[in-house]
């Protein structure tokens, strides 16, 4: 069965539409849809090249496709047929694109097209049961094959962001502690030359001061 569905900007990751009623009956939800937005914080870093891709997390597997800027996300039971999870989101974005194709790019706040939850609902229904003749037509129609689509596991996916994210944050803590000891070591060669020349200096201000006194003298 069709689980989750999410609708988000590649660019920025922004989400854009939702099923509303998702994650009522699933145990952890908050846990999915964390992965669901970390895995769009990953699209919008272009760390995942793929424009479709399914990813196996517990006992679901998230089902997504990129076209246009956007990410169409679903999340189903792993027994149910990867095919139909496709068409499913396929026409998702047929009609997203169609309703809403001039304001994706313009959207400034989460959630701006919640109002084609409506489509989502009505469209969910139609795949939930594998069974219908509808749905046994799709999973015979050669015209659409998603044998070549690749399948990764949800911590390799999220763990090659999580590691970019690690090494980002290490060459910042470097490239800062590097400055610190740059300033430091201007900070100890100043001193190194006040300690040898200051002698020098206080030398010849004395020097200079008593020459000085005796001109004023004679």
């Amino acid at each position: 069965m069709v689980k989750m569905t999410m609708i988000a900007r590649v660019t920025d990751g922004l989400p854009l539409a939702e099923g509303l009623d998702d994650g009522r009956d699933l145990k952890d939800a908050d846990m999915y849809k964390q992965q669901v937005k970390a895995l769009f914080k990953n699209l919008s870093k272009g760390q995942n090249d793929a424009s479709r891709m399914s990813i196996e997390t517990g006992p679901y597997v998230f089902h997504y496709l990129i076209e246009g800027r956007v990410c169409y996300l679903t999340m189903c039971d792993r027994s149910y047929p990867k095919k139909l999870a496709f068409q499913y989101l396929e026409d998702l974005k047929n009609e997203f694109e169609r309703v809403n194709g001039a304001q994706i790019e313009t959207a400034a706040r989460p959630y701006a097209f919640i109002k084609f939850d409506t489509f989502i609902q009505k469209t969910k229904k139609l795949y939930q049961d594998t069974r219908t003749q509808r749905n046994i037509a799709k999973l015979n129609d050669e015209l659409y094959e998603v044998h070549q689509i690749m399948t990764r596991n949800v911590q390799e996916v999220l763990g090659v962001g999580e590691k970019l994210d690690q090494v980002s944050e290490m060459s910042s803590r470097l490239t800062s502690e590097s400055r610190v000891y740059a300033d430091k070591a201007r900070d100890l060669n100043r001193q190194a030359l006040i300690r040898k020349w200051a002698p020098v200096a206080i030398v010849l201000g004395v020097v200079f001061l008593l020459f000085w006194v005796k001109n004023k003298l004679w």
